[in-house]
């Protein structure tokens, strides 16, 4: 008997990171090669011309397990049923935007978001937010999602994690499938701490293997916060492709069991876990089952470390802060 289709909503599905997730999700990709979809693809009433076009190429691609394709920019159509909701459309930070201006945009966004999830999704339903600022916008989807256990919102620091990996090997002279245990802590921000201390290098620690610290304490951590900047210097738009495969990695690692010996990077929301307060979506490693869940314990963090994090932690809390206020006074 074929498995009945799992119901996955896109928001923003006429942007430049859905067109290169959209048709990997319809090829089986993420949820595997016996799975069908359907796919609702969510979007503002002024881009459902070009989200038609999108959905055009999905019908010609004639992909055997898209089962449906549903385009609406109403939210309680968008997710009813939705067994995962795939949060991608978000404000993006423009010239002369202070922060505080980013975050209400969004939180009007993600807050509705966040009640129609809850309200119309179904009873398994898990929300992935790529949108930035991705910690932050989980945050006030979940808030907003009050009866929703909270271990179902997660959000992206996968993409952190793949570039953090592909340095490294670069750096060792290995392919990157050698590199694992890569933790990247905290905000997807220009302050997350991309973890080296803890990384294995083919089974070894990385500072036995890369024998230049300087580089590892420096221009190492620096290129991967800063990654998503050199990538919009460089082709005068933000990271489209490798945000929607980090995407597809990201919930896939929470479906299948991690590899033994290896974490996955995720943005998740703290229990206390490293002494972080609780209810932040804060990037930890993790493992999962394939079922379930937890951040990875027994990480050594020297006094460097705990220091990067400790920065990375209060630039959340001040957003968390920030947004409450704004909400509040809206």
């Amino acid at each position: 008997m074929a498995n009945k289709p799992i119901s996955v909503a896109v928001t923003g599905a006429a942007g430049q990171i859905s067109y290169s997730l959209l048709f990997r999700i319809a090829s089986g990709a993420l949820f595997g090669l016996d799975q069908p979809v359907s796919l609702r693809l969510i979007e503002v009433d002024p881009a459902l011309r070009a989200l038609e076009g999108v959905a055009m190429e999905l019908d010609d691609c004639a992909f055997p397990l898209l089962d449906s394709i549903e385009m609406t920019s109403d939210l309680k159509v968008g997710f009813d049923g939705v067994n995962w909701a795939i949060l991608v459309g978000a404000m993006p930070r423009k010239a002369g935007m202070e922060r505080g201006d980013l975050l209400g945009i969004n939180g009007k966004i993600f807050g509705p978001q966040g009640a129609a999830i809850a309200a119309h999704g179904a009873s398994d339903v898990k929300v992935f937010v790529v949108g930035n600022p991705c910690n932050t916008n989980s945050m006030i989807a979940r808030d907003a999602a009050k009866d929703l256990p909270a271990d179902r919102f997660f959000a992206m620091t996968r993409l952190d994690q793949n570039r953090a990996k592909s340095q490294l090997a670069k750096k060792a002279g290995v392919a990157v499938t050698e590199v694992s245990n890569v933790a990247i802590w905290g905000n997807h921000s220009a302050t997350q701490f991309p973890d080296f201390l803890n990384a294995r290098i083919s089974g070894r620690p990385v500072v036995d293997v890369i024998e230049d610290h300087d580089w590892l304490h420096g221009d190492f951590i620096t290129t991967v916060q800063k990654r998503g900047a050199a990538i919009i210097d460089a082709r005068g738009a933000s990271s489209a492709a490798s945000a929607a495969s980090a995407a597809i990695d990201s919930i896939k690692s929470i479906i299948t069991p991690t590899p033994e010996g290896d974490c996955v990077s995720l943005v998740v929301p703290s229990r206390g876990e490293y002494g972080i307060e609780e209810g932040l979506q804060f990037g930890f490693p993790i493992r999962s089952d394939g079922t379930s869940w937890r951040v990875v314990e027994g990480f050594d963090l020297d006094d460097f470390a705990k220091s990067k994090i400790a920065i990375t932690t209060n630039e959340l809390i001040a957003e968390r802060q920030e947004i409450k206020a704004i909400l509040a006074n809206s």
